[in-house]
């Protein structure tokens, strides 16, 4: 095992993990957004205001987007399974 498959496999993984967080960070900052747009417009400052809309939204984009995650982790790990049997013999 060579230094630069062990670097490879590691930014494959930073790169899933950001590929995987995506839609909830997504929808988390959307939803912020809109919550603040409104707080300014109504001059209403409630701090916990923003936290119910945030948790809703990620939920919801992570029980949408749950069948492509898995389907994305399983083929990053069959890969690195892949890679490792073909490295070993």
């Amino acid at each position: 095992m060579t230094p630069e498959f062990v670097i490879d496999i590691g930014r494959q993984a930073v790169e899933m993990v950001l590929l995987l967080s995506a839609p909830m960070l997504l929808a988390a900052v959307v939803i912020g957004l809109i919550v603040s747009i409104f707080q300014a417009a109504t001059q209403i400052n409630e701090q916990t205001m923003t936290f119910i809309p945030k948790i809703v939204a990620v939920l919801v984009s992570l029980i949408l987007f749950a069948p492509w995650m898995i389907q994305k982790m399983l083929a990053f790990s069959n890969g690195i399974f892949a890679s490792l049997v073909t490295l070993g013999g």
